[in-house]
């Protein structure tokens, strides 16, 4: 962040913490997509930090759905 990319590639940002702190995590991304309009990039297995996106894409068995 403090070089500020291009693209910002989350992996994962909510695995293995609770849900509040899962939300919390996914409000400050929101906030930074908004308010610094950073192209963030995130793979989740989580419906609910899927639902904080703008665009969700899936991929099934190897194949973008």
């Amino acid at each position: 962040m403090i070089s500020k990319p291009q693209i910002l590639f989350d992996d994962e940002p909510t695995g293995n913490l609770d849900s509040r702190t899962g939300a919390g995590i996914m409000s400050l991304l929101q906030e930074i997509n908004r308010e610094s309009r950073q192209t963030i990039i995130m793979v989740t297995h989580s419906p609910e930090a899927a639902k904080c996106s703008g665009r969700i894409i899936t991929v099934s068995d190897g194949m973008i759905e």
